[in-house]
């Protein structure tokens, strides 16, 4: 089991679980702090710390070698997570997964390599992983899961055409794909991005 911090409800008060995954540098702390913008009033938080505060090595994007064994480990880790949730009897549409940045990519990669009915994939700035998209990796089947994507249109760490190729198999794959792309060059959330998961995902899952 990864190192975790919790907030929230406790699961067996819970009607639903947030997933949360920081990014590189990042911790598990201060992805919670999200949950003071989200209406998460109802959800056990779940939030793992990587080791040394970093998902994987290198780039998202480098040889699929490079970030191995800790990709992985990493994906293992979110699987964990998303048993202690079944385990404790959540259903797959009960259960949302929140990223930022490096954590985006692996919310993505994890529910595309793992896809079914979820309440929903929140990706703050990311894509999914790998030098190429090899489409074999993802199995499944969606079925209208909301997904969202929010980026700048020129962020440091995440092309643009890696948010368009990801949202484009994602969608083949049975989401319904939001992304919201914005002038700005920040590597950052963005409070209409808050403002478009809580009205369009969230309080639509009351």
């Amino acid at each position: 089991m990864p190192d975790l911090k919790k907030a929230g409800k406790p699961l067996k008060e819970a009607k639903k679980v947030a997933i949360m995954i920081h990014g590189r540098g990042a911790t598990a702390t201060s992805i919670l702090d999200l949950q003071n913008y989200l209406h998460l009033e109802d959800f056990a938080l779940l939030a793992p710390q990587a080791p040394g505060n970093t998902w994987y090595p290198y780039s998202f994007m480098a040889p699929d070698k490079e970030n191995e064994p800790a990709f992985s480990q990493a994906i293992q880790a979110v699987s964990e997570l998303v048993k202690t949730a079944n385990e404790a009897g959540f259903s797959s549409e009960q259960l949302y997964f929140f990223g930022f940045s490096q954590g985006a990519c692996l919310a993505l990669e994890y529910a595309s390599q793992n896809a079914q009915k979820y309440g929903g994939v929140i990706a703050f700035t990311g894509g999914l992983i790998g030098e190429e998209i090899n489409e074999k990796k993802y199995q499944g089947d969606f079925e209208g899961t909301p997904v969202f994507i929010g980026s700048s249109h020129k962020d440091m760490h995440v092309p643009l055409s890696r948010i368009d190729a990801s949202a484009k198999v994602i969608e083949r794959m049975g989401a319904k794909v939001k992304t919201m792309i914005f002038e700005d060059q920040q590597h950052t959330i963005r409070e209409e991005e808050v403002d478009w998961v809580n009205q369009h995902i969230l309080d639509q899952n009351q």
